[in-house]
């Protein structure tokens, strides 16, 4: 049985925290490691150029703190192909082919457009390279002929998109492009809220993350900032376990679920401390982070061999991109000498 294929991939504006870890980094090892999958990961430096074309430095800086992550989790290069996406020259081409099968209404009613307005400040002007991501992002899925597209809820609209381009190219030129399925997180994987409980999820750009490269001082410190339930003011008080940010973090991250049920009884029953339950968290995050840290502290001793990595695996991706945009070309007519 052949193996399916899947593509993801993480923005290279910061380093990656427990919301990416829970969210994506571990089903992405599991995967990998259980052999029924080829997997392509890709550090989608263009991506995220598209709204910070003026501030390059901020992706420049965090391309191998994004390596230094997918290496630390356990993504093996041997294993699963790590590549950088502005070094793909394919993509380039494919996502201006793929502009002819998608217009300008279709994209502008993607939900989650508003929101990225917004947040990123774009009011008084949307650039053109944010708007039509969902373009480039289809050459990125179906240049490697992905079958599984691992993505957040919100981001299901975005692949409903490429799934359109898909069957509007095959139409017109025959069966050359697979068509992708997004597959999305399950549980408290689809949206881990950040430290104050006042954001949706967890997000670099709100700065309410725990890093997965973050000091034990500095989780400990974050863990004791977290929100819980205002109204639990005294220890014998009756507690809130619900919207409570440590447990939906315990919930989350404990192995030892039984534990952690016995102590959602006692804080609903009263007795029980916040800052008990949050010491708890603690040790359960230090158990997670340790391997991670030791593994990229291995890693950040021989940046070198980080970089060649990604060299190595970006000129994988490019043999299979250009693959896939030389049966585009040929199924359109351009392969005219």
């Amino acid at each position: 049985m052949s193996k399916k294929v899947v593509l993801t991939g993480d923005r290279p504006t910061g380093k990656l925290h427990l919301g990416h870890y829970v969210g994506s980094l571990e089903k992405r090892v599991q995967m990998q490691d259980s052999g029924d999958y080829k997997m392509f990961v890709m550090i989608a430096d263009e991506q995220a150029l598209a709204d910070n074309a003026r501030n390059p430095k901020k992706v420049h800086d965090n391309l191998l703190e994004v390596a230094l992550d997918y290496l630390a989790v356990g993504l093996d290069p041997t294993k699963t192909t790590m590549f950088v996406q502005s070094q793909i020259p394919a993509l380039y081409e494919l996502t201006f082919h793929y502009m002819g099968f998608i217009n300008h209404g279709r994209l502008a009613r993607i939900p989650t457009l508003k929101t990225d307005i917004k947040e990123k400040g774009f009011e008084k002007g949307l650039p053109m390279s944010w708007f039509t991501f969902p373009v480039s992002q289809c050459a990125d899925i179906t240049a490697f002929g992905a079958e599984l597209v691992p993505v957040g809820e919100d981001q299901m609209p975005v692949i409903e998109i490429n799934r359109e381009i898909v069957r509007s190219f095959n139409a017109t030129y025959g069966d050359v492009l697979v068509e992708p399925e997004g597959v999305v997180p399950e549980g408290i994987a689809k949206r881990l809220p950040g430290i104050y409980g006042m954001d949706d999820k967890m997000s670099k750009s709100l700065n309410n993350g725990i890093y997965l490269s973050d000091t034990p001082e500095e989780v400990a410190s974050k863990v004791k900032e977290m929100y819980t339930d205002p109204g639990h003011i005294r220890v014998e008080d009756p507690g809130q376990v619900e919207g409570n940010v440590v447990f939906i973090y315990l919930d989350a991250f404990a192995s030892d679920k039984a534990k952690v049920a016995d102590l959602k009884k006692r804080y609903e029953a009263g007795g029980l401390g916040d800052m008990e339950v949050k010491n708890y968290l603690i040790e359960v995050l230090e158990e997670l982070l340790v391997p991670i840290r030791a593994r990229r502290s291995e890693y950040e001793k021989d940046l070198d061999k980080v970089r060649d990595i990604l060299k190595q695996g970006t000129k994988h991706a490019n043999q299979v991109a250009n693959e896939t945009l030389a049966r585009v070309r040929t199924a359109m007519g351009l392969d005219y000498f």
